[in-house]
């Protein structure tokens, strides 16, 4: 019952991270945002093309992020991990750091932390569309598997964020600058090395308190975004949800650990 609860909870938390995530992301292709014009020009679109393409593009991210809201499959999620993979890549292939991938991880870490606890399903295709259940009693090897995926999302993402701050990503000192501080240089110095010495904490043994403390951080820095304030937060939806699915996964993994050491100690 206590591992029903668990999965219930863990598959919620991710599935509703992975549609802020592309609804968010899909907003953005309604509202032609310029900068995705580079994007296509990885794919050798000119610039008129991809702001025709961009409401096609952001509506049928919206579509996806509304079927997993109400008929979650594993196809979706392998389509949202791999979407959400080629998006992150595009930036530093468009000339922007490569950061930006990394500080990505939550738009195609939470599906697939997801995907991960819901099985990989048969080998025949039919079951990739056939709707998963939170209700699936998941087994050990499959919650150690995602924890170890959400430990690695959670690192990337702090690390990425952290790595951007050190190399003072213009829209990230403007921030700071927005917020009055009066060195902004300094300022993202100091939170980059504070969010990468967070993502190591994470990936060496995370800590529930320490968690805690960096979902309210990322939820709260986040709202910071000079332009479109609320599209930005609710596609960063994936970051939130793969740090609050640790956190919820810890106790589980913790309680393993003990019982196994009990076990050698009566041996």
């Amino acid at each position: 019952m206590e591992k029903l609860l668990l999965n219930t909870k863990l598959h919620y938390t991710l599935r509703f991270a992975s549609v802020m995530c592309f609804i968010g992301h899909g907003a953005f292709g309604i509202i032609t945002k310029p900068i995705w014009a580079n994007y296509f020009a990885v794919f050798g679109i000119g610039h008129d093309m991809a702001f025709n393409l961009m409401p096609f593009v952001g509506m049928l991210d919206i579509l996806m992020g509304i079927s997993l809201l109400f008929y979650p499959t594993r196809a979706i999620l392998l389509w949202l991990i791999v979407w959400g993979f080629i998006t992150a890549l595009c930036r530093p292939l468009s000339g922007e750091h490569f950061a930006e991938t990394i500080e990505r991880a939550g738009n195609y870490g939470a599906p697939l932390a997801l995907l991960i606890l819901s099985g990989f399903g048969s080998k025949r295709i039919k079951t990739w569309f056939i709707g998963i259940s939170p209700d699936t009693l998941i087994t050990e090897k499959t919650l150690a598997l995602a924890t170890t995926c959400l430990r690695v999302v959670v690192f990337l993402l702090l690390a990425g964020h952290g790595w951007l701050n050190l190399a003072e990503k213009k829209s990230l000192l403007s921030q700071y600058t927005s917020l009055g501080f009066s060195n902004p240089i300094q300022v993202a110095h100091i939170i980059g090395v504070f969010e990468i010495l967070a993502a190591l904490s994470v990936l060496i043994k995370p800590i529930r308190p320490v968690l805690l403390i960096l979902l309210v951080w990322k939820i709260g820095t986040e709202l910071f975004y000079p332009h479109w304030e609320a599209f930005e937060w609710i596609e960063r939806g994936g970051s939130y949800g793969a740090i609050l699915a640790l956190w919820l996964i810890l106790p589980q993994q913790s309680l393993k650990s003990q019982q196994t050491l009990n076990t050698i100690s009566i041996n």
